[in-house]
């Protein structure tokens, strides 16, 4: 692998919203309290934007929906995010940023920088796409950003990831993969994160909130 450069001039963008109880992971309820989910996923935030700032980004983009920006937030330059689906929102962004982007979500606590290394490495492609195992997808990067490849798309469902991928591919962009990663909606899927990375805040604030609610 070759040691990149911000010259690369690409753009990390995290799509994220404000931890607030009852807004973020209502899918770790009941299991876990309304401000247990939203404490967890503030770690799973915090987890991610630490892995971007690591990252050799030109610049490093928080597409915000919310009020209150989290603390980890230092460096990166803040987008409000629309009203709108999630692909017209997407697609909003895809439009606003100049020059390659790469997009990833706050629900992946576990991707590393080794996950997005072929978009450092080839950034002359056209696109390279990050498939979750939900059926949807973690990350996505455009040489040339264009809202039109999102939007339309239709988001949190079983076929998302193959239906942006398909788009992608029609419109004629050489797309490479990236590996595999489990999204946190559910406390199984939590489990298993935490479990490939131990040593995060996620994976410890999941832990502090189990043993909580076993009490």
């Amino acid at each position: 692998m070759t040691t990149p450069q911000s010259g690369l001039g690409i753009t990390v963008a995290v799509v994220a919203k404000e931890c607030l109880p009852g807004k973020v992971k209502t899918r770790l309820t009941p299991a876990l309290s309304p401000e247990g989910a939203a404490r967890v996923a503030a770690a799973s935030l915090a987890d991610t934007l630490t892995t971007v700032r690591a990252l050799p980004a030109a610049r490093r983009l928080l597409f915000f929906d919310g009020a209150v920006l989290p603390d980890d937030a230092e460096g990166f330059d803040v987008l409000h995010q629309p009203t709108g689906g999630l692909d017209e929102r997407l697609g909003v962004l895809f439009d606003t940023v100049d020059g390659p982007t790469l997009l990833v979500g706050m629900d992946t606590p576990q991707f590393t920088a080794g996950d997005v290394a072929p978009v450092f490495d080839e950034p002359g492609r056209d696109a390279w796409f990050g498939p979750a195992e939900d059926g949807g997808f973690w990350s996505l990067y455009l040489r040339d950003p264009d809202g039109e490849h999102l939007r339309g798309v239709p988001m949190s469902q079983d076929d998302t990831g193959a239906v942006q991928l398909a788009r992608l591919l029609s419109a004629g962009l050489d797309v490479g993969i990236l590996g595999d990663l489990l999204d946190v909606d559910t406390v199984p899927d939590a489990e298993r994160v935490a479990a490939v990375a131990p040593g995060s805040r996620f994976a410890a604030a999941l832990r502090a909130e189990t043993e909580g609610a076993l009490r």
